[in-house]
């Protein structure tokens, strides 16, 4: 009598398992991907390049110098004793002077723009602020050299007759007596700030607008239903909502503000010692210091300029990445209330 076994069926495997989704990407999204990536990588080359170029030129330069270049503020290369600690002045000065006078202008106008004329209104607004970022920089140096500053001489003297205690708008010669006379007030980095504050108002309150423009009707709306008022909204809603573009924009102008050549070069009188003194004639920046002697400079004096381009390509990269930075953490209605 034959044995025979018995087999018990085994429970079946109620584990889920995960499954696998596999895709394969169409030919419009792999060309897409690949020119994203090549448009990427080609950008940061030409960054590195530029970088590298400046850093290989001016390598005698700074041998010469080393740190002492970022302290020295004469600019004399033939004599191998030269800085850029006066230019570097004259360009932060000139560039908070437009931070100044730029931002408000551009929130104003953003806010305007985007919250308070009708929608007929708006589109020519819009257009004519797109006009005037693309007006030629020459053009804005022409106007605050020919136009500007004789007209806001008068304002620069009263600044300097009511706000003189403030060492900053104080116009006085070697020995401390106070100016009057106009031509102590031209050419100065309070007219050339002015200018380039015309420039960059544009540009940054595009960026605002945009921002503005995104925060979403529902929060609008719900904020009015409260009882909010216009500015209410405005305060709770809209700014909370773009912060991220105020940021940007203010840091994307004061990018350009920084590197800003023509319409300074047209305006300022060029001197190579610190003038704290923002209302009084005699101002510098790096970008006029290198349009302005660049035609005339030697085998060193070119290496000496291109220190001096490699201390600003420096200077717009920490402002670039810094705003990168600033907008990634203050993401567009991640604050809104």
């Amino acid at each position: 009598m034959s044995q025979h076994t018995m087999t018990v069926p085994s429970e079946p495997d109620t584990r889920q398992r995960p499954r696998s989704l596999a895709a394969r990407p169409s030919r419009s999204d792999s060309v897409f991907r690949t020119v994203s990536y090549a448009a990427g990588a080609t950008t940061v080359g030409i960054m590195l390049a530029v970088g590298f170029f400046l850093a290989a030129r001016a390598g005698d330069a700074l041998s010469v110098t080393g740190f002492s270049f970022l302290t020295e503020q004469q600019w004399s290369p033939e004599t191998q004793k030269f800085g850029i600690a006066a230019v570097l002045s004259g360009t932060v000065t000139i560039a908070i002077i437009a931070m100044c006078v730029s931002v408000p202008l551009a929130l104003g106008t953003s806010l305007l723009i985007s919250e308070i004329v009708p929608p007929r209104v708006k589109t020519a607004l819009i257009s004519l602020v797109d006009l005037m970022a693309a007006v030629p920089s020459v053009v804005y140096g022409l106007f605050g050299l020919f136009f500007l500053q004789e007209n806001i001489i008068p304002v620069a003297r009263w600044i300097s007759a009511h706000f003189g205690w403030i060492p900053f708008f104080a116009v006085t010669d070697g020995s401390g007596h106070q100016l009057t006379e106009a031509s102590a007030f031209t050419s100065s980095a309070f007219i050339a700030g002015l200018v380039v504050a015309l420039m960059v108002v544009p540009t940054q309150t595009s960026v605002m607008r945009e921002a503005f423009s995104q925060a979403p009707a529902g929060e609008r709306e719900g904020a009015y239903a409260l009882g909010s008022t216009r500015w209410g909204m405005i305060r709770s809603v809209v700014l909370p909502f773009g912060r991220g573009g105020i940021i940007g924009g203010t840091m994307l102008g004061l990018g350009r503000a920084l590197g800003e050549t023509i319409a300074v070069y047209l305006i300022i009188s060029p001197v190579f010692t610190i003038n704290l003194q923002v209302l009084k004639t005699g101002s510098n920046s790096v970008s006029a210091l290198i349009a302005n002697r660049y035609g005339e400079a030697s085998t060193f004096g070119l290496s000496a300029l291109m220190a001096a381009g490699l201390v600003l390509f420096l200077m717009t990269l920490v402002v670039n990445f810094t705003a990168s930075s600033i907008v990634a953490r203050s993401r567009s209605g991640a604050q809104t209330n």
